[in-house]
């Protein structure tokens, strides 16, 4: 790589089952940043499929998940993230000195009606634009 290539900013989301809250962090970053930041997202005991009312919510926000699929949290995805943010897996999330962790308190999506989990993704959008500010990246919506 040369000197004069920028790498983008990433950012990992981490929650237990990689099926709610880390899935709906991960699709607003990726439609919010136009691609302008590496988004991950992954569990420390993925579910079998993401939560179906999760699905909904972001549909409801023109932001379609329906493709992603739980996956294994790595140590690789955390060393590849500048951000780390964990939603609820405690000890069970690997800690790298030097990576910035965030730790964002959220009710958990799983087995919740679509009225209780529209709360949380809002507040999901409300902390991923924040983000956004962090890595210096503007919003595209």
């Amino acid at each position: 790589m040369s000197t004069t290539e920028t790498t983008k900013p990433s950012a990992l989301f981490v929650c237990v089952h990689n099926a709610g809250r880390s899935q709906m962090a991960a699709g607003f970053l990726r439609a919010l940043s136009g691609g302008a930041v590496e988004v991950r997202s992954a569990g420390s005991m993925p579910a079998a499929m993401i939560n179906p009312v999760a699905v909904e919510a972001m549909l409801e926000k023109g932001i379609d998940i329906r493709a992603e699929t739980p996956k294994v949290l790595t140590a690789e995805a955390v060393e590849a993230s500048d951000a780390v943010i964990t939603m609820g897996c405690g000890d069970a999330c690997p800690y790298y000195p030097g990576k910035d962790y965030q730790d964002w308190e959220l009710d958990d999506p799983a087995g919740q009606g679509i009225e209780a989990v529209r709360p949380i993704r809002d507040e999901i959008e409300r902390r991923v634009r924040g983000l956004l500010a962090q890595l210096g990246v503007e919003p595209v919506a």
